[in-house]
């Protein structure tokens, strides 16, 4: 039934005339290739420009409950493209939990002329309202959502609104707000969010927003919801089947009755020829406000009334010379671009200065060429992974500064290299690094403990994570996908081909707290609805996958588990049958409330353990191993090996220092009442050791400078007890990073001589 809907709706998409403007709905498993809405009773609606699916009966993402987008993909000539999101839609306050007793979608209109459908769902006390509505011959789905709270309580500063989660491509962060990962929207040109590719784009439109969060994934507004007030938020989700911003800013213009002109013109290269695909980007006060893609070696766009700065560039060509420009309304004016260069050609090798033997490593551009529009090129590579410590790069012509790092400034320093790129020509840049440190050498291996590949919202293929875990120097390679192990094995043959170890996880992925469960049966599909399950389920899915440990992830940001558990919105409450604590590196400033949550553990005498994992998505723009796991192993290394040792405390976390200790972290010493003992460590860090501090019991017992900031160097610290008791070490270099240790448990025992005989 449902090949026979689709049949007909290509048919009459693909036909000439009235036949081709009309919108179709259909209940089932999506027609979008790639879609997640999946089941019988989910909804996709279809028209000549866009599709999109709500998920009726299939999960959603992150824990969301039922009854929001899940898919959108473009149309074009009839055919329907892949699905490019993973989740575009409405979030009551922020990433934080969502408690849920009920969704219900209901179509309330199915076309031809449009459809609507509508999703009523519950947040707690309050009642949340959307209407989706798609036009026949329009390139956006219309989005109304009011939130009408039932309760007899105020809901003071939520975060309301939009969002748009794609799934792979780029992001174009609301002009103005780049670099900007969360906060207020000061400064805003616009107020549009792009996600796109060469051949897609989807844009949320969100003009009743004044917060971003997550690099503008998030289009909130801060309010307060009195007791029977309702709030309405309306956006716009458009669709195109390019990454031409073109049809963006008409629909901008036009949604806000904005005064316009036209800009129009010629690129072409030095040599007179015209470059066949150009994009002509658009700055409004110094920055990045939108691009237009031409063909054939023209242009046209048109801007709002007021003064731009144009540029014209290529996919690995230069920019030309930056124009002025003043937009009058109505007005048309030419300006052409005729000074592009083409691409040249870079070939790295990169060497250990020690030996000569190739290097797994990271090349980013420091200075240079950093196209704006991403699928122009890229700002980090990787030496390759059959071809160790190589690397090819075609890159616009010009003057470069490279940073080349192995072993991501834990091992050894990086360094920078400075080159000229022209044009038609192959330069060859011989870069050799000195790796300083060999922790492996004394048995002590690294892991980054929350890494994704490119399920839901990541983009990172398996083999470019592995390139990027390798060039970092991790010892493991590691991957954590939202709800998904699809990547188990093309990962583990990459580790076959590399003799590295390879850890399978997945990230438990509820609403209300992330897990990280690991290693993994490799492949063994998630047999539970992490959005409708309690801790308790979500802990023995982890143990029936084959886990032997758990990892609270990121426990205190505003949907970790321990937040949760204290706003009372966890289902099932604290459960105590996880084994490690994380560090996240894109929560720092929460790395001294887990060390004080997992000292009163310790001083409670539970035995939960640190890890550490950077939640790196995209490795062209996030560094892997930024912050890493080392524990130490005693015979094989492998996969259990490295959690075994995990789960008995031989590790500590380190966004930068190495730390080797005398006496093994998550071991017991017994020592006698009042007799000293010595706890000793060797400390050593590429930017310099300066400090290490002796935590006992949860309180700063010692601490000792090091003059200078060596880079290796050796403290003991001579203590006594008359008790049980624990210690740990933080340790700092001289740029501020960190290490934090696992315990050393030490008892004062009394000693006892045997009964004499009888």
């Amino acid at each position: 039934m449902i090949k026979a809907a689709l049949t007909a709706l290509l048919i009459a998409l693909s036909a000439p005339g009235i036949a081709r403007a009309a919108v179709h709905v259909i209940v089932g498993a999506t027609p979008i290739p790639d879609g997640e809405a999946k089941a019988r009773g989910d909804i996709t609606v279809v028209n000549e420009k866009l599709a999109f699916a709500l998920a009726v009966e299939s999960p959603v993402p992150y824990g969301v409950p039922r009854g929001a987008i899940v898919d959108v993909a473009p149309v074009k000539n009839g055919a329907i493209g892949r699905d490019h999101i993973v989740f575009a839609d409405f979030i009551p306050n922020n990433w934080t939990a969502w408690p849920n007793t009920y969704q219900h979608v209901d179509i309330v209109e199915r076309g031809p002329a449009q459809a609507i459908l509508r999703s009523v769902r519950d947040w707690g006390k309050v009642t949340i309202t959307t209407l989706y509505t798609l036009k026949a011959n329009s390139d956006h789905i219309e989005i109304q959502t009011t939130m009408h709270n039932g309760g007899g309580v105020a809901l003071p500063d939520l975060l309301s609104g939009l969002t748009l989660w794609p799934k792979g491509g780029y992001l174009f962060s609301v002009p103005g707000l780049a670099g900007i990962v969360e906060g207020k929207a000061v400064g805003a040109l616009s107020d549009r969010v792009v996600a796109y590719d060469e051949n897609w784009s989807v844009t949320l439109h969100a003009p009743y927003f004044d917060h971003i969060g997550f690099g503008s994934m998030d289009m909130f507004r801060l309010h307060t919801l009195a007791p029977g007030e309702s709030r309405t938020f309306d956006g716009w989700l458009q669709v195109g089947s390019s990454g031409d911003l073109q049809p963006v800013v008409q629909a901008e213009i036009e949604r806000r009755h904005l005064a316009s002109g036209t800009v129009r013109g010629v690129v072409a290269a030095r040599d007179g020829k015209p470059v066949d695909t150009p994009v002509v980007v658009v700055e409004k006060q110094g920055k990045p406000y939108a691009w237009v893609l031409g063909h054939h070696g023209v242009y046209e766009l048109t801007l709002p009334d007021g003064d731009y700065t144009l540029f014209a560039t290529a996919k690995s060509y230069s920019r030309s010379a930056a124009i002025p420009v003043t937009i009058a309304p109505g007005e048309a004016q030419t300006r052409d671009f005729r000074d592009l260069n083409g691409p040249g050609r870079i070939h790295f090798v990169v060497a250990d200065a020690r030996n000569g033997r190739p290097l797994d490593a990271r090349i980013a551009i420091t200075e240079g060429e950093k196209p704006v529009v991403e699928f122009l090129g890229r700002k980090a590579f990787f030496t390759e992974l059959d071809r160790k410590g190589r690397s090819d790069l075609s890159i616009p012509p010009g003057h470069y500064v490279f940073t080349v790092s192995s072993g991501g400034g834990f091992l050894g320093a990086s360094r920078q290299v400075a080159l000229q790129v022209v044009t038609g020509e192959t330069r060859t840049a011989n870069v050799v690094l000195t790796p300083l440190f060999d922790p492996p050498a004394r048995g002590w291996y690294s892991a980054d403990l929350h890494h994704h590949a490119d399920q839901a919202e990541a983009v990172t293929p398996p083999a470019d994570l592995a390139r990027s875990e390798l060039a970092a120097g991790l010892d493991l390679l590691f991957v954590s996908d939202h709800d998904s192990t699809v990547n188990h094995a093309p990962l583990q043959r990459i580790a076959d081909r590399r003799g590295i170890a390879f850890i399978p996880g997945i990230e438990l992925s509820p609403s209300w707290g992330h897990f990280n469960a690991y290693p993994l049966v490799p492949g063994q599909p998630l047999a539970i609805d992490t959005g409708a399950a309690s801790v308790d389920e979500i802990l023995r899915e982890a143990r029936r996958l084959g886990a032997i440990v758990v990892q609270v992830n990121h426990p205190f940001i505003p949907y970790g588990y321990f937040s949760s558990v204290e706003a009372k919105v966890a289902p099932g409450g604290f459960n105590p049958a996880f084994d490690l604590i994380e560090m996240n590196a894109t929560a720092p400033d929460d790395d001294a409330k887990v060390l004080h949550k997992l000292w009163d553990f310790w001083n409670a005498g539970h035995h939960y353990y640190l890890a550490a994992g950077t939640d790196t998505h995209n490795v062209w723009n996030e560094e892997s191993g930024r912050v890493r796991t080392f524990v130490h192993i005693d015979g094989k290394v492998d996969a259990k090996s490295f959690a075994l040792a995990l789960k008995a405390g031989h590790g500590y976390v380190s966004h930068g220092p190495i730390i080797f200790p005398s006496r093994m972290f998550g071991d017991e010493l017994k020592v006698k009442p009042g007799d000293s003992f010595v706890l000793g460590f060797d400390l050593k860090s590429v930017d310099g050791v300066k400090k290490a501090e002796l935590i006992g019991a949860g309180a700063v017992l010692k601490t000792e400078f090091f003059s200078g900031s060596p880079q290796q160097t050796h403290v003991d610290f001579t203590l006594t007890t008359n008790r049980a008791t624990w210690y740990a070490l933080l340790v700092e270099d001289d740029q501020g990073r960190q290490a934090y240790t696992d315990p050393i448990w030490v008892d004062a025992v009394t000693y006892e001589p045997p009964p004499a005989p009888k």
